[in-house]
């Protein structure tokens, strides 16, 4: 019988795979810890029964608000085995950010570095705090050590939520994304069959841990298959380089601008990865040039593929056969898709633009406390993507813009309004309209026409400050420009594509 949960089925790796091991963690380009499967999975067990001894119970949410870590790992499959819910933010976030995460997500308790705790008390000063100093040597944290080493007698099913990501929406607040054990289980299986993964893979882990690209497609594929991880503190191009070429990777997944400074640190060097078998993108669109560029310094074509938080791993350009450059693939084993009139709903011809919906075991039964907005996005069993795609004659499928406007740059998603409500707080703006344009480095940037008040006397600096001030640094606008009115509708709908011809 198929294992119905993530916990259940690492406990079939670890004992198929005990020996072996799991992950090597690199810190400041220097290898600090390395832990085989039995290792880790003892950890996890320990982490586990630490916090059923602060109360965690199944169905708990707990936000992990930590740095990249062999913590954040412990913390989020330890939550697995409780039946639990992990809810990962970026470590980065500052208060404007996570003052509504925070609340929103009712946690029972915060796991996060010391030097962020005075940051979470300003927000709510009850809320459960653990401490643990990621920044330490593994080896040297002892938070959970003193607890058993057995597994928790948890009952998990199917349809247990596991995991809440939360997303941008065009509204401004983000929304949390639940993912079930099934979706969890499902997703996984989905990448380890299409990409053919297997326990003789070694994954340069690059990637964060608090989106679905980095936890899910990367992180549970590896350690559901037994597969070893190598995983550095932080993306340095000099030592991913240096991992992929001497520690023998076979599989590398990053974001386009990853890709974009390891080339631009090569400076046009032809650079062969001899063990390498695959390398993959997403997160953002992937520019055709640099799929070329990409072929031309590794010598391996890149794997396009298109996920999303609340569904998992939808398309992906095939491992064995053609890999068509800006195009997201195939879908996945079981995964249902119609493009649509995002008018009428009618089914559009093939070649023809329209919403991509969708239908699988992989998708989100809805979003954390917004039956509003889940029942927006479902239309009968179909999840509306809100993407623009179409396909060509082969069948594969390409996006070609979005409905709701999110901006993604760098892979990471930013919610217009976000940005907006904050630039409008500024003494001396009347109004503000932010947009996404086409960036060769970042896929996408952020841009902002900003309107003024006559007496105003403000400068792009006063406003790139004041963002830098509340938003994290992808966020922040990279260009301005200040203008004499905001293009409207009759509606007061402010005209997007209108705003982007200042640009």
């Amino acid at each position: 019988m198929k294992p119905e949960s993530i916990s259940a089925w690492f406990e079939v790796i670890v004992t198929q795979q005990g020996t072996k091991t799991a992950i090597t963690f690199w810190r400041n380009g220097l290898i600090e810890t390395e832990l085989t499967y039995s290792k880790l999975n003892q950890d996890i067990n320990q982490f586990a029964n630490t916090l059923i001894d602060l109360n965690v119970k199944k169905g708990d949410r707990v936000i992990l608000f930590i740095e990249k870590s062999l913590i954040a790992v412990i913390a989020h499959f330890a939550l697995q085995k409780l039946g639990a819910v992990s809810v990962p933010l970026n470590p980065g976030f500052k208060q404007n950010e996570l003052k509504y995460l925070l609340n929103d997500a009712d946690a029972k308790l915060v796991i996060t570095d010391p030097e962020k705790k005075a940051l979470i008390r300003t927000i709510d000063p009850n809320i459960r705090i653990v401490e643990i100093a990621t920044q330490k040597p593994y080896q040297k944290i002892d938070f959970f050590r003193s607890a058993p080493a057995s597994s928790p007698a948890a009952e998990i099913n199917a349809d247990d939520p596991g995991l809440i990501i939360y997303t941008s929406g065009t509204t401004g607040n983000p929304k949390g994304a639940v993912l079930t054990q099934k979706n969890l289980v499902h997703d996984a299986r989905n990448v380890i069959k299409i990409w053919e993964f297997s326990d003789r893979d070694v994954l340069c882990h690059a990637l964060p841990l608090f989106h679905v690209h980095g936890l899910c497609f990367a992180l549970h594929t590896a350690l559901l298959t037994g597969a070893h991880v190598i995983m550095p503190d932080q993306f340095k191009p000099d030592l991913i380089l240096n991992l992929l070429a001497e520690k023998y990777c076979t599989v590398f997944m990053a974001v386009p601008a990853m890709y974009t400074k390891l080339m631009d640190h090569l400076e046009g060097k032809q650079f062969r990865l001899n063990n390498m078998r695959l390398m993959t993108s997403g997160s953002a669109p992937l520019l055709v040039k640099e799929f070329e560029r990409i072929k031309h310094t590794f010598g391996l074509e890149p794997v396009e593929r298109e996920g999303m938080s609340e569904t998992g791993m939808n398309f992906s350009n095939p491992v064995q056969g053609q890999r068509k450059p800006g195009s997201i693939g195939l879908p996945l084993p079981d995964v249902q898709v119609r493009i649509v009139d995002h008018t009428t709903f009618k089914d559009v011809n093939p070649g023809t633009v329209g919403e991509i919906w969708l239908k699988s075991p992989s998708i989100t039964p809805g979003y954390w406390r917004k039956p509003d907005e889940t029942a927006a996005t479902f239309e009968g069993s179909w999840f509306r993507t809100g993407d623009l795609g179409k396909t060509d004659e082969d069948g594969y499928y390409y996006l070609t813009d979005r409905i709701k406007h999110i901006i993604i740059t760098g892979g990471e998603n930013v919610s217009a309004k976000e940005v907006e409500t904050v630039i409008n707080r500024l003494d001396g703006v009347v109004e503000s309209s932010v947009v996404g344009l086409a960036d060769e480095k970042w896929g996408e940037k952020v841009a902002v026409a900003v309107m003024a008040s006559p007496t105003a006397e403000l400068i792009d600096a006063d406003i790139k400050a004041f963002c830098k001030e509340h938003l994290h640094n992808w966020k922040c606008p990279k260009e301005i420009k200040f203008v004499d009115e905001i293009p409207k509708n009759t509606m007061g709908k402010v005209l997007k594509e209108e705003v982007k011809r200042f640009f």
